[in-house]
């Protein structure tokens, strides 16, 4: 068992490895940082007050209901185990 263990562990680890670096790639890209700066640089006043306005308030609204949600089972998993 162990000599399987460490015969997949490698094997793991470079899945992992490839997989984090999908996952990295597009953060890497220098373009994109260009490209919010240049976004940030043209904004405006009325942009960024309708972007809270319209944008802002129901991504909070998810964030406080998941929040719930979440406390929720939690209590309930440990009323269970209690």
């Amino acid at each position: 068992m162990f000599l399987l263990l460490a015969l997949a562990f490698p094997a793991v680890l470079l899945v992992l490895m490839l997989t984090m670096e999908r996952v990295e790639a597009p953060l890497r890209d220098e373009a994109l940082g260009e490209r919010v700066a240049q976004a940030l640089d043209d904004v405006r006043a009325d942009d960024v007050e309708s972007l809270v306005s319209e944008d802002l308030a129901p991504a909070v609204d998810r964030y406080w209901r998941r929040r719930a949600l979440r406390n929720r089972w939690l209590a309930r998993r440990l009323a269970k185990s209690s």
